[in-house]
């Protein structure tokens, strides 16, 4: 009777550590910090069981040739589609092809697409978002080189450009409370826990103006979650800001500044005001992030951040690349780890949406 295949599945159990553990530390992984009895347990199990960590190789004949794949959440917004240009630009300047999958920020899509990669046999994986299956990806690096663009699980060991949302929340805040603002509020996405960079960039914003003391405040508006499991339409952002914008102007008094958690949030807002006849700057003040083509437009001319979004998709696709060429030289049983880690900082992109505030009688 044939002998089961020992998995890291069964070492994580014999080891009493998690599957994720048991990849990174048997991989030399040891830009995550494990104590040395974990260390020790963990390798003892696998060669009491006799498990062989599987050799990464480059498959000159893969099925996808010389594929990279790209999950990202939705297409609707601008940011994603210019990451895209940046991804695309480094693949096809190295000869490589990119295959989008657009989960639609669906959970089951987004666990369909990640069991198809075996099968796919892609020579490299970029995620333009945070994951949500950390440690399926996490097993997945270990045979395919994969590059997170956003905030990535600090257990995971892949590679990451990252965007350090307080970072933003923070500018945004200083450039109102600068120009007198002291009621403003704050329209977001639905603020779920597998989303960190959404919290982190309002998280930013509020605790600047908490920092102020009594007499300043934030109204956040976020739709139900339940938004967050539909499928994304061509508006649906712009529709967020426009309707939780009426809901602003309908329920509260004394707002001076409104703000976007992106560009095509801000939009939204900045129709649904002008439709109630405020003026902007004069009346309310409206802010967005990312700096998308939109922003940019003469009737629009929105204060945004700027991130460098392109650039972001270009070092990411060029770190896949780099790492797809490093196992084709190191042809050995010991791969060299190595970790990236690139963020840019973001700036304050100044423009006709945003002013002092209006002195309140």
């Amino acid at each position: 009777m044939g002998k089961n295949k020992v998995t890291s599945s069964d070492v994580a159990k014999a080891a009493g550590v998690s599957q994720a553990t048991v990849s990174m530390v048997l991989n030399k992984k040891y830009n995550v910090s494990f104590s040395k009895e974990t260390v020790e347990k963990v390798e003892q199990a696998a060669s009491k069981l006799g498990y062989k960590v599987p050799r990464r190789r480059i498959r000159k004949d893969s099925k996808g040739g010389k594929l990279i794949v790209v999950f990202c959440p939705t297409l609707t917004n601008p940011y994603y589609v210019m990451l895209l240009q940046g991804i695309e630009e480094v693949a096809k300047e190295n000869g490589y092809g990119v295959f989008v999958c657009n989960t639609q920020r669906d959970l089951k899509l987004e666990d369909q697409y990640l069991k198809m990669m075996k099968s796919i046999q892609p020579m490299g994986i970029i995620y333009t978002s945070s994951p949500s299956f950390c440690r399926q990806v996490d097993e997945l690096s270990a045979g395919i080189p994969i590059v997170i663009i956003g905030n990535r699980d600090e257990t995971m060991s892949v590679d990451t450009v990252e965007l350090n949302n307080t970072k933003p929340g923070r500018l945004m805040a200083r450039h109102l409370l600068e120009l007198g603002h002291r009621k403003v509020a704050f329209v977001t996405t639905p603020l779920l826990k597998r989303l960190p960079a959404r919290i982190k960039r309002v998280d930013g914003f509020v605790g600047e103006f908490e920092g102020m003391g009594p007499g300043y405040q934030v109204i956040i508006k976020s739709p139900d979650e339940r938004w967050n499991e539909q499928m994304p339409s061509i508006d649906s952002e712009y529709r967020m800001g426009y309707d939780m914008t009426k809901e602003l102007i309908r329920d509260e008094k004394g707002i001076t500044a409104i703000v976007g958690l992106d560009d095509m949030i801000a939009v939204g807002i900045m129709d649904a005001l002008l439709e109630a006849k405020y003026k902007i700057p004069a009346d309310i003040s409206v802010m967005g992030c990312d700096n998308t083509l939109i922003s940019s437009l003469q009737g629009v001319s929105l204060t945004t951040l700027e991130h460098f979004v392109v650039l972001k998709g270009r070092d990411a696709c060029d770190i896949v690349v780099k790492k797809i060429a490093s196992l084709n030289t190191y042809n050995s049983e010991i791969q060299p780890t190595s970790i990236y880690h690139v963020e840019y900082e973001p700036k304050l992109i100044i423009r006709g949406s945003t002013s002092y505030a209006k002195i309140r009688s």
